[in-house]
């Protein structure tokens, strides 16, 4: 005899809703009641079916993810993050790349997502107040990773912060030609970080009393081949910097490979300090910053879906910290080789 959820929900005595809760991974369940669940479908031999969930519940148990760019490594480790909580909780993920102004504008006019989803994920996209009047009509939950806006769920890090500490570094290591290799602040999907980070930049060398040069700035596109490009630029200036702050280790990993075939030593001619804090930035003993993208996303991820099944909760923007990571491109005696 095939059990049901009922069978569950009496054995655990606790309510359905309750049961369908806890097997969903959802977070308004107390440990010990969800595990008094589980234990009660492992015995029962229970298996939650999730097209009669969808049914009885009338969602579509799946949330759309939003990204503008899904190859890079910021926008992957989001993803991966939020199909992790998705997956536990029994939610499938919907994924829109919008590669550029044409599929952004595309992806608003037709808003693809519409009844298609229980909620959505932007990562790193300031809406327009036309883009967000459209998503409110849709009368699901919006999060999002890395920006916040008034009435969205967000979570992000001081990018500003966090760029002026990796400046202040440099600065405190007795440099002032301290060049930026960043992304394009125009870029019409409006992608924040190259906007905050050149901010943080340009306050930590104010802070210093250090006269901004425009010829120490060059944009490197957050790739690796950009930041080869644009040291080769910097390095070729009559009077070089001595120090480079790229505002993505991908950039930073190409700064490193054009001041190497310039013959020069990193970090005793040219010091280089990246941002993001790849697996790959201890491998090249990188310095950089630290960002915690998975905890953003998986909490974001999280208080989503409790959103889901309560209208009620309050939008809310929580600002995780960010570290300083001290490796051998900046500071000889850390250096691992």
């Amino acid at each position: 005899m095939t059990s049901s959820i009922e069978d569950v929900a009496k054995l655990a005595g606790v309510s359905i809703a309750t049961v369908s809760r806890s097997l969903r991974g959802l977070p308004d369940v107390a440990a010990a009641t969800r595990d008094r669940v589980l234990a009660a479908a492992r015995e029962l031999n229970y298996v939650a079916s999730p097209f009669a969930a969808r049914l009885a519940s009338g969602r579509a148990a799946t949330v759309g993810v939003v990204v503008p760019f899904v190859h890079r490594w910021y926008f992957a480790e989001v993803l991966g993050a939020v199909e992790n909580v998705l997956g536990t909780a029994g939610f499938d993920l919907l994924l829109y790349n919008l590669g550029d102004e044409e599929g952004r504008q595309r992806f608003f006019d037709v808003m693809p997502v519409r009844k298609r989803v229980d909620a959505i994920v932007f990562a790193s996209l300031v809406l327009s107040d036309a883009e967000a009047d459209a998503l409110q009509r849709l009368k699901v939950p919006i999060g999002m990773v890395g920006v916040d806006r008034p009435g969205v769920h967000s979570t992000r890090i001081d990018d500003e912060e966090a760029a002026r500490s990796a400046v202040r570094h440099l600065v405190d290591l007795g440099h002032r030609r301290i060049a930026l290799i960043g992304g394009d602040t125009d870029d019409p999907m409006r992608f924040t970080p190259p906007h905050h980070r050149r901010v943080g930049y340009l306050d930590a060398l104010r802070e210093a009393g250090i006269e901004y040069d425009p010829k120490l700035e060059a944009l490197g596109y957050f790739t690796v081949d950009g930041g080869a490009a644009a040291t080769q630029i910097l390095l070729d200036r009559p009077d070089r910097p001595t120090a480079l702050f790229a505002e993505s280790d991908e950039m930073a990993y190409g700064a490193i490979r054009a001041i190497r075939r310039a013959g020069l030593r990193v970090p005793q001619d040219v010091a280089v300090i990246g941002f993001d804090d790849h697996a790959s930035a201890e491998l090249l003993d990188l310095s950089t910053v630290h960002q915690p993208v998975i905890e953003q996303a998986e909490e974001l991820t999280t208080r989503l879906l409790a959103a889901i099944t309560d209208a009620d909760i309050t939008p809310y923007v929580r600002v995780l910290p960010t570290e300083l990571v001290v490796r051998g491109s900046t500071d000889p005696s850390r250096s691992v080789y």
